[in-house]
């Protein structure tokens, strides 16, 4: 009979993603991984197969809870303009945060998207998904005459998307934060009419 698995996965992924998170692919080693996890290496091997089983099964994890918040910010008030600049100003927040690490997503597509095709289409189908909410919600924001009709909801999104990609990239060169303020003020302003 074989022995029932004595850890919860959900709790294995989180802390194996943050491992990943904080040093990068390259930066984690399976010593690290065992640590965190505190799992044996033979269960943790048994689990997920190699590191770069875990790795994807932790970036899944994070694309996946990134939505789900994303989801929620964009429909945090009624107003799509507001909810939209709610999700702003909360990653210009992030971004200032000497204790965050940037964008899991991010950071995968700097590091690794050059090597693996695999992991470029993973971090895409995440990163559009974003894309495809903003842009939804921009749309409602069109609808109700919040912004103007000439704004193309899907460009608008794009354009919004790589300036906090940006923002996440900069983070890492620890701004300050009336830089940060000052170039999501700009990326608000885009929201007026």
């Amino acid at each position: 009979m074989a022995r029932p698995k004595e850890y919860d996965r959900e709790t294995v992924l989180s802390e194996a993603m943050n491992v990943f998170w904080a040093t990068g692919y390259f930066g984690t080693n399976m010593n690290q991984l065992i640590k965190a996890t505190r799992l044996n290496p033979g269960s943790l091997y048994g689990a997920f197969g190699s590191k770069d089983a875990l790795f994807f099964a932790a970036l899944d994890h994070y694309g996946k809870m990134s939505i789900e918040s994303v989801q929620s910010m964009l429909y945090c008030h009624d107003s799509p303009v507001e909810s939209i600049r709610a999700w702003i100003r909360m990653v210009a927040s992030e971004v200032t945060d000497k204790d965050n690490h940037g964008c899991f997503l991010v950071n995968t597509a700097i590091e690794l998207s050059g090597r693996s095709h695999e992991i470029q289409e993973r971090v895409n189908t995440y990163l559009e998904e974003i894309g495809r909410m903003l842009a939804t919600r921009l749309e409602d924001a069109r609808g109700v005459g919040e912004i103007s009709n000439d704004k193309d909801p899907e460009a608008v999104a794009s354009f919004i998307l790589c300036t906090i990609w940006g923002l996440r990239v900069l983070g890492e060169t620890s701004p300050s934060e009336a830089k940060v303020v000052a170039i999501s003020n700009q990326l608000i302003a885009l929201l007026g009419k």
